[in-house]
């Protein structure tokens, strides 16, 4: 009996340090989230799950390794596949939150096998197993709000009653609401400037300093912001990276922000 214990203790000593042996070290993390609109708005369109067509809202990308000199470890264990079992109850959170928009048509579990194998697995610890991966994934994704931070920037509404008394609305996205106050003075009608909602899906065009700063106001720390370039050859905002420390639970300053090319002002397209 004592023989088959030791031997037990021996077979957990040797998973644990397996474990230990195929993750890597690393400094941080990315966590990205994509724009669905700016993802099928390409050349390469895009595929609805099986579960129906997303909300319009920004999903997860990925939760992946970084470091700080710009490297990140990838693949480092091809034997630890996903096991559906092991994320069963996070299924339908992972369906909302995570959506494959790739072609052709799936429930999402090869998007999400593909994530845990090339990035999960370098984080693979005690502490993060393939559903501590995920959980944490959608915990970021509570936390960081993107959709709303945007819609709740401020842009400035100048509201003119002409001589006529006909009421005209004029839309300028400018952060300094003097510059706007200037404006309707100097010109030959009574008006008065308010703050509303602004950065909206709608096909626009915005800057690209107000967007940053839009999710800074909302999180707390400056995001990477990556552009795709449609066939129209416009400038669109497709993913967002934010930093995450080591635990994948609190965000963090990026020690390296992701150099993406986007133009000053980008789309942000209807989906």
């Amino acid at each position: 009996m004592r023989l088959n214990f030791s031997i037990f203790i021996k077979l957990l000593m040797i998973q644990y340090l397996s474990v230990l042996c195929v993750s890597e070290d690393f400094d941080f993390f990315y966590f990205v989230q994509q724009w669905p609109g700016a993802y099928c708005d390409t050349k390469h369109s895009c595929c609805y799950p099986r579960t129906g067509k997303p909300a319009a809202d920004f999903g997860i990308h990925g939760l992946w390794p970084q470091n700080k000199d710009g490297s990140y470890p990838q693949n480092c264990n091809p034997d630890s596949a996903l096991d559906e079992d092991q994320i069963s109850d996070l299924t339908s959170s992972l369906q909302k939150d995570w959506p494959s928009l790739s072609c052709p048509s799936s429930t999402g579990f090869r998007f999400w096998s593909h994530e845990w194998e090339k990035h999960g697995t370098c984080a693979e610890s005690e502490e993060i197993d393939q559903h501590g991966y995920f959980e944490a994934a959608l915990k970021l994704k509570e936390k960081a709000n993107l959709l709303q931070a945007l819609r709740n920037a401020g842009v400035c509404v100048c509201v003119c009653v002409c001589v006529d008394s006909q009421l005209f609305t004029f839309l300028f996205h400018v952060l300094i609401k003097e510059a706007l106050i200037r404006y309707c003075l100097l010109t030959k009608m009574s008006c008065s400037a308010k703050y509303v909602a602004g950065i909206q899906p709608d096909d626009g065009f915005y800057d690209l300093g107000s967007i940053k700063e839009a999710i800074k106001d909302a999180t707390g720390f400056t995001p990477g912001i990556e552009c795709n370039i449609d066939p129209s050859k416009n400038s669109q905002i497709y993913q967002v990276f934010m930093c995450v420390d080591i635990s994948g639970s609190e965000f963090i300053e990026c020690p390296v922000v992701p150099k993406r090319r986007c133009a000053s002002k980008v789309q942000f397209p209807k989906f």
